[in-house]
């Protein structure tokens, strides 16, 4: 029968000499190389089980940062699919067309301080009875007072222009009467000229001499005049 190495030497020891002392000594030393061993084969156990619960930790916290950022990921494009829904206007409807901004009084709006445009070069407001000279949308004269039409033969309301001009115009409706500084706009012979101021005209804009003059000079054929 084939005998363990181990005990065969320990065996051999024994009868060889009896020497218990000799065997109780290798007995010890074989058990203490021993207990190193185990020692050591348990410290590096515990290191890589050590190890492997901190690359185990690592790869759990890499595993929840991913996924953290694939879900916000995820969560942007889904808001922003839903945005881009939202705004489209549906596959066959027309988009609601803006509303129609209200008509402007000439480009640049109302000249302030007067009825007119920006655009007017001479203003009258009828029923104040007075009137302006406007230069790019700003007062140049007035409001000074004027005589329009009376009831039955009123000034025009409307937007006109400069026709014609004569210093020393008569009237050939009524009898030759003068009409200085004349400054026609309208149809039917509607002019600024000079004249009385205390009653009403017969369809012009009457002015005391100073303004007549003015208007005269100041205005040109195709001037824009409003009266309102």
């Amino acid at each position: 029968m084939a005998a363990v190495p181990g005990r065969v030497a320990l065996v051999k020891i024994k009868r060889s000499g009896g020497d218990r002392a000799a065997a109780a000594s290798f007995n010890r030393a074989r058990d203490g190389h021993g207990g190193r061993g185990t020692v050591a084969s348990g410290s590096a156990m515990t290191r890589e089980v050590g190890g492997r619960h901190r690359r185990s930790r690592t790869m759990t916290v890499l595993v929840t940062v991913t996924t953290l950022a694939l879900g916000v990921l995820l969560a942007g494009t889904a808001s922003a699919a839903q945005s881009g829904t939202a705004s489209a206007a549906p596959s066959g409807t027309a988009a609601a067309a803006p509303a129609p901004a209200a008509p402007a009084e000439g480009a640049g709006g109302r000249t302030e301080g007067t009825p007119c445009s920006t655009e007017a070069r001479a203003c009258v407001d009828r029923a104040g009875r007075t009137a302006w000279l406007i230069r790019d949308g700003r007062i140049e004269a007035g409001p000074v007072r004027v005589s329009p039409g009376g009831q039955g033969r009123e000034t025009p309301l409307g937007t006109f222009q400069v026709e014609w001009k004569n210093r020393d115009h008569r009237s050939t409706e009524f009898n030759g009467a003068p009409m200085p500084f004349a400054v026609f706009f309208a149809p039917g012979g509607i002019a600024f000229h000079e004249g009385n101021l205390d009653s009403p005209s017969a369809g012009c804009v009457r002015l005391d001499r100073a303004n007549a003059e003015r208007w005269f000079a100041t205005l040109q054929v195709g001037d824009r005049v409003e009266v309102r």
